[in-house]
């Protein structure tokens, strides 16, 4: 399982990739504005990239499919490794059709259902997203759906990875990573929780 961090913040990325544990970025307009207050988003992005060389998920403000289409190829046109953002709506699902026509990888993010999975697919999704807190009334439930999604995407050799994203427990990625998740979306915090244990201080004491 890849791990992704959710953050716009350069240092936070700079430090992730230097443990050599970065697969990947996740991010949005508004964590782009808290980090970058100078740049617009593309700006941003293009810092990014300057960083790291690896896949970079985000999404614009549009809602309507033509908007999301003009958006989402202003946003692919920043640098080879951006994936462009759309929602499981009927807007989104059109726009994602369109985008993934013109050789522009795409999450479909908000996919709270099996159901919503296997549509993103269908409408060409390179990741297929949800979160915790969308996928049921509980944390074993929703790693319940989470594991439904890539058992059918395996069993019907679904190229599409399933994507789970903004999550906020060490012990969810593990939940995750047992039931055939393909990437995990953490912030910063999570991440590094990853490696503690409680030989960690004495180890690093002992230097």
């Amino acid at each position: 399982m890849k791990t992704y961090l959710q953050t716009a913040s350069i240092r936070e990325i700079q430090e992730a990739a230097s443990f050599g544990i970065l697969d990947g970025i996740t991010t949005n307009a508004y964590l782009m504005s808290k980090e970058t207050k100078s740049y617009s988003l593309y700006e941003g992005l293009q810092e990014i990239c300057r960083f790291v060389d690896v896949p970079i998920c985000v999404g614009g403000l549009s809602v309507e499919a033509e908007a999301m289409v003009k958006e989402g190829k202003e946003l692919a046109s920043v640098h080879q490794n951006i994936v462009v953002k759309c929602p499981l709506t009927s807007d989104g699902l059109k726009a994602s059709q369109r985008l993934a026509a013109e050789g522009i990888r795409v999450n479909v993010t908000l996919c709270c259902s099996v159901n919503h999975a296997l549509l993103a697919a269908h409408a060409g999704a390179w990741y297929v997203s949800s979160f915790m807190g969308c996928l049921g009334d509980n944390s074993v439930c929703e790693i319940d759906v989470i594991g439904q999604m890539a058992t059918l995407f395996r069993h019907y050799g679904i190229t599409s990875r399933v994507f789970l994203a903004s999550v906020q427990d060490p012990q969810h990625v593990i939940k995750a990573a047992s039931v055939g998740v393909h990437i995990c979306g953490v912030p910063f915090s999570v991440m590094k929780s990853l490696m503690t244990s409680r030989y960690m201080g004495v180890i690093e004491n002992s230097l």
